[in-house]
């Protein structure tokens, strides 16, 4: 009666309350206006709206993000030059300033969160698995990765780190933090494959906003993070990376960056005749070598990262101060780097953006440097970019090469730094020094150009150079999207033809030997990874669940009591348990969460203990059936399913477990641990 008669006088209070609000009818009119708005609003559907933030949101993250970096390079680059010929202090502003910053980054992002370090494309890959690595998408992460990608960016090019990775990363955690504002706002529930669609949506608008490429963008995130993809989501991801790449490329024009939209690399290609035929031949050779290049810088990538995992100093370096290595490599390839050193071999005052324009560049560099009379200008000349490759002494190709060495082993170190950072813009500005020197020898082998059918062609350096670039970075990421990702970059479209047939080369030679980067990256860190199988594992087809399954599991009636259930739970570690019509007939009827079992066991655990003061009856015991929620068994494999046709469909509908059945009867069930068990049992033969 006192609970009853003081909830009659709290209802009494808050209704007093409520009258004396003001304007009760304006209230209520503005309310109705408002559903009446939301309604009309979301009639189209609240993807549209969501998908345009997002886009709006990472553009103008990422300007302002360029915007900064491109303020402290600059101001790096002032002080440099302000310090006249005193060699010791231009040393010292050199390798200062990249120590500094990337130790801060480093130090910033574990500080705030240890998941916000390297390009988080590995753990995003993992993550539209299915497996759970909610960490990897919280708000903190994404504070800790802005903070420390800035300062990584902002130590300029002796760190020779880009943003593309991380970029997508930082794009899947905005859309994860907007999907849980629609579900506030909306009242839906949260739908696991909504959320699936949105971070492949938000993988392409990563791309896009950093290059201002959408079609490229959508391409290269669903062939970099997903394993199988719906082509119903296609708009999803181009109408958000549309939006993003015009915010971006709009942004630029209102900063007076640009007169109009431009391409971000703007090329001025001979459009007639921009190659001929039998250039094709020196296309293929060109993606044979980004091939073998390829596969053996994964190699030497992989086996690096492993082996700082295996070094007992570096480990311990690396638990303790992160920040103290990362310095200490910032010390040794800044060192390296200085300009009055051995930088001014390998063109190290300029900047990425700088580099890649100056690669991609129509010109001739073997003729120009003909011209005895040159000298190399003591600040960057934005209108003659080319003479920071040149060297009296040393040539041209002496130059490309000295530079392809050394950014061959010193991105490998820098990989190894525990700050957030990207790998794409590295791997893409090496890729074109490749093709870069390739046309060089060809038009020094073919002054005259190449004559076919009385038509002689010149041969154009910077067109291979935009074929080594997509070949390469798509065979270290075995995408073949960057065939179309430098076209979207320069703005012409003429080599369309040799740049997909070198990246197809290049691919096929590096997908047949090595792992792509990022898988490169899982095996090492050791994450929840499916390998892919072999075309030549034709074994696959005769090995069955039945030879794979674990059969070492604990099966609950469905009617079984708490008792039952203490003895399940304390038996196994098991995540899910199937449910049986009866432990003799053993028919698979559904599956248990392990939550759920713990959940009814401290609700009923006290009443099986004291069933002496319960009735006696059976029915009248609680059992997991009325108390506990049993999922449905809507997917199960047959002990003759083969394991080509389990990991297709693992990958296909992104499973983490499934149990095998025998006419009905449980008989095992099967994980990604033992179908990765399997795979690599079939490729050793074992």
């Amino acid at each position: 009666y006192r609970r009853k008669r003081a909830h009659e006088v709290n209802m009494s209070i808050l209704v007093e309350e409520d009258l004396w609000r003001p304007w009760p009818k304006t209230r209520k009119r503005i309310r109705a206006c408002l559903e009446c708005i939301k309604h009309q609003l979301f009639r189209i559907g609240d993807d549209w709206y969501f998908l345009f933030v997002l886009g709006v949101l990472m553009a103008m993250i990422s300007f302002t993000m360029d915007f900064t970096v491109s303020k402290l390079q600059k101001a790096h680059r002032w002080l440099y030059q302000e310090l006249g010929d005193n060699t010791l202090l231009k040393y010292l502003s050199w390798i200062v300033y990249p120590i500094s910053l990337t130790a801060f980054s480093t130090g910033f992002a574990q500080s705030i969160s240890a998941q916000s370090g390297g390009s988080g494309l590995p753990e995003l890959k993992i993550i539209l698995t299915g497996v759970m690595m909610e960490e990897y998408l919280t708000m903190k992460n994404f504070g800790a990765k802005v903070v420390g990608m800035t300062c990584t960016l902002a130590a300029g090019s002796p760190i020779f780190l880009g943003k593309v990775g991380p970029f997508v990363h930082l794009s899947c955690m905005i859309a994860t933090f907007l999907g849980k504002i629609r579900t506030c706002v909306s009242g839906d529930y949260e739908n696991k494959n909504k959320q699936f669609e949105m971070l492949v949506a938000a993988a392409a608008v990563g791309v896009a906003s950093v290059f201002g490429a959408p079609i490229s963008g959508v391409l290269f995130s669903v062939e970099v993070v997903t394993s199988h993809f719906a082509v119903r989501n296609y708009w999803r991801g181009f109408f958000a990376a549309t939006c993003g790449a015009f915010i971006f490329r709009l942004l630029a024009v209102f900063n007076s960056e640009q007169v109009t939209l431009t391409a971000l690399f703007k090329t001025s290609f001979k459009i007639d005749f921009p190659f001929d035929i039998p250039e094709t031949f020196y296309f293929i050779v060109l993606g044979v070598i980004c091939g073998v290049i390829t596969c053996a810088y994964l190699f030497c990538q992989r086996w690096f990262l492993g082996y700082i995992r295996r070094n007992r100093i570096i480990v311990k370096l690396m638990a303790t101060d992160k920040a103290v290595y990362s310095a200490l490599v910032a010390l040794l390839v800044s060192s390296i780097t200085f300009p009055l050193g051995l930088g001014q071999f390998m063109a190290s005052r300029l900047t990425m953006k700088e580099l890649l324009t100056s690669l991609f560049d129509n010109k001739t560099w073997f003729i120009l440097s003909q011209n005895a009379s040159l000298a190399k200008p003591p600040k960057v000349d934005p209108t003659n970019l080319w003479l920071e490759w040149w060297d009296p002494n040393f040539t041209i190709f002496g130059t490309l090469a000295f530079f392809l060495v050394m950014k061959f082993w010193m991105l490998i170190l820098v990989t190894t730094m525990p700050m957030p950072a990207g790998y794409f813009m590295p791997v893409f500005v090496i890729g074109a020094a490749i093709g870069r020197i390739f046309g060089e020898v060809l038009a020094y082998l073919f002054p005259s150009g190449i004559t076919s059918e009385g038509i002689t062609t010149p041969i154009s350096p910077g067109g291979y150079a935009l074929a080594g670039a997509a070949a390469f970075s798509g065979a270290v990421t075995h995408t073949l999207s960057t065939s179309l990702l430098v076209f979207e970059l320069t703005g012409q479209i003429a080599h369309i033809l040799p740049v997909i047939i070198t990246v197809l080369i290049a691919n096929a030679i590096a997908q047949k030997c090595q792992p792509s980067f990022y898988d490169g990256s899982i095996i090492v860190k050791k994450l929840p990874y499916l390998p892919r199988i072999r075309s030549s594992d034709t074994g696959s087809y005769s090995v069955t669940a039945e030879q794979f399954m674990n059969t070492n599991f604990i099966s609950l009636n469905k009617n079984a009591d708490s008792q039952e259930v203490l003895k399940a739970f304390t038996a196994t570690t098991s995540l899910v348990y199937p449910i049986v019509e009866n432990t003799e007939s053993m028919v698979l009827v559904g599956s248990v969460q392990r939550s759920e079992l713990g959940t009814f066991l401290q609700t009923h655990g006290d009443e099986q203990a004291n069933e002496d003061k319960m009735s006696q009856k059976e029915n009248l015991r609680p059992s997991i059936q009325e108390y506990c929620s049993i999922d449905p068994i809507t997917f199960q494999l047959s002990t003759q399913t083969s394991l080509h046709q389990a990991h297709h469909l693992f990958e296909l509908l992104s499973l983490q477990h499934s149990f095998v059945t025998s006419s009905g009867k449980v008989a095992g069930f099967v994980t990604r641990s033992e179908l990765k068990a399997a795979i690599e049992d079939l490729a050793h033969g074992r």
